[in-house]
């Protein structure tokens, strides 16, 4: 197996909105990730580890009225400027050498984490695969969307699905290709949302699947993609792929989902692939986690991503021990 390349540093930024989502509360995952240990998690892995604070719209007044913080256009508006300011500073990140991990934040903050990706590898002619560790498919357009929350649509928005309408466009986006995507652990994706990922072409691993073949076998399969084509692999894990008896902290929990051990195991599997080159950590609400459980475990799961094992990273020297009455 081929270890992870060591990154000249893991620039951490950090995405505090909720303005996607139909629950508040997950603009305050990047803080919590920080306060459960993420950057010693990652500096005791001998890791050079730089925190560039967080990306934030600034608050708006403050009103009696309790639909005033959820108005649509000024949530849209919110979303759309964090995009553009994410993919601009990942963008940054990644021209200089070094590898963006990216703290939500709602799912929405990937239309400017995959889309940073995107712009950097076009010149570069390499392709960009996704891995989306996520309870859904969040392919969903404004047309197609039951609930018209925008953390449901930004792989549809990233990969150029009509429906979308200038205020989506910009310099700031860059495109992926849907047969480049593997979303992996779903198990609760929309009627008409499904019928897209299908025609798309997209590589829709659920949890069927996964019980089925193992999760060996089923992760094996997107990075054997991957690494064919020489792709920058970028993953972006969602807290809900993980069954809520296990990660209770998060807005939409779907019971079903992957277990403590089939996680790490995707994580170390991903570290030996050598083909990750930018990770988003995404939807951790701490106003629903239970006593920073779910915080803790995402910080371990990005642990083993970078190179955390039960035995550490290098076999050591083996010594038989004899006893005084042995021969050797």
């Amino acid at each position: 197996m081929t270890a992870l390349p060591r990154p000249k540093r893991i620039d951490l930024i950090g995405i505090a909105t909720a303005s996607g989502a139909s629950v508040r509360g997950c603009g305050m995952g990047p803080e919590a990730l920080r306060v459960a240990g993420l950057a010693e998690a990652l500096i005791d892995l001998e890791h050079s580890v730089a925190d560039h604070g967080d990306l934030r719209r600034p608050q708006p007044d403050i009103s009696t009225n309790p639909s005033s913080w959820r108005l649509p256009d000024e949530r849209k508006a919110d979303v759309l400027e964090l995009a553009e300011s994410v993919s601009n500073a990942g963008y940054d990140i990644l021209k200089a050498g070094h590898f963006p991990l990216f703290l939500g934040g709602d799912h929405s903050v990937a239309m400017g984490t995959v889309s940073a990706v995107a712009r950097h590898c076009l010149p570069l002619q390499k392709p960009v695969h996704v891995l989306w560790i996520d309870a859904h498919a969040d392919y969903n357009t404004p047309e197609t969307s039951p609930s018209g929350n925008l953390h449901g649509m930004p792989l549809a928005l990233l990969c150029g699905e009509p429906g979308f309408n200038e205020a989506f466009r910009g310099e700031w986006l860059g495109r992926i290709d849907p047969g480049n995507v593997s979303i992996f652990g779903a198990r609760s994706i929309d009627r008409d949302e499904r019928r897209l990922v299908q025609a798309r072409g997209v590589d829709v691993i659920d949890m069927r699947k996964i019980d089925q073949l193992g999760v060996v076998a089923a992760m094996q399969k997107v990075i054997d993609k991957a690494k064919a084509v020489g792709a920058h692999l970028h993953v972006s894990f969602d807290v809900d792929s993980l069954d809520p008896a296990i990660a209770p902290g998060g807005g939409t929990l779907v019971p079903g989902g992957l277990s403590y051990r089939e996680a790490h195991l995707i994580m170390e599997m991903l570290h030996d692939s050598g083909i990750v080159g930018s990770l988003d950590v995404v939807e951790l609400n701490p106003f629903l986690d239970h006593g920073g459980k779910s915080a803790t475990l995402m910080v371990d799961l990005v642990a083993s991503l970078f190179g955390r094992s039960i035995m550490g990273e290098e076999p050591g020297p083996v010594e038989f021990l004899l006893a005084e009455n042995e021969a050797p």
